[in-house]
């Protein structure tokens, strides 16, 4: 978990504490929406089906997030563990029910994923985008809430002026992240993606 991640929530949350005892609820997991905010694009199928039958045999141990919406809920924090056990056949899941307005939501939904360090590049970058535009922030007070460094959050937004295609195989992880950074050294968008070609196709 990344340091300094905790003082974070808390920063976005002033007089909030988001660790307290919480009352959790089962809810059919048929009434749950995605959440529309979710800064993961990919899942891994294999680690999806491990988490799947790890949820058979011992069950949820930490429960979802979600918040009121009409007569269903909308998903905050979990994807994982509600996709996974939708897979494992379960028809409720354990959820904690909270009252958060959308920019809330999509906060909590990115701090989630930096805490588990579970985003791509790519993914990483577009969550610190969307924090620093909702939240009016800029890249030293966004590192400050954080816990990461100024260059840390410099970098990933410099991937954002990637061309699409470029910003698309670093998400698939058909390139790395070093990879991108080299490619952010030509100065052509056109000279970027030949470049891509090249090599994807000498892996």
């Amino acid at each position: 978990m990344g340091k300094g991640l905790g003082k974070g929530i808390n920063a976005l949350f002033p007089g909030e504490d988001l660790n307290k005892a919480e009352k959790v609820e089962h809810i059919t997991l048929v009434d749950i929406k995605a959440n529309p905010y979710q800064p993961r694009k990919t899942f891994d199928i294999d680690a999806m089906k491990d988490l799947s039958e790890s949820i058979k045999e011992h069950g949820i141990l930490q429960p979802i997030i979600v918040r009121k919406k009409g007569f269903k809920y909308e998903l905050v924090v979990g994807e994982r563990r509600l996709r996974a056990s939708q897979l494992a056949g379960l028809e409720v899941i354990p959820a904690v029910v909270r009252i958060l307005n959308d920019q809330q939501m999509m906060e909590l939904a990115i701090l989630e994923n930096l805490q588990r360090e579970d985003l791509t590049p790519m993914e990483e970058a577009e969550a610190y985008q969307n924090l620093m535009e909702h939240l009016n922030l800029t890249q030293e007070q966004l590192a400050f809430r954080l816990g990461k460094s100024r260059p840390h959050i410099a970098n990933h937004l410099r991937l954002l002026s990637l061309p699409d295609e470029v910003q698309d195989s670093l998400l698939k992880e058909q390139i790395s992240e070093r990879h991108a950074r080299a490619l952010l050294n030509i100065p052509e968008s056109h000279k970027q993606t030949e470049m891509l070609k090249k090599i994807i196709a000498n892996k």
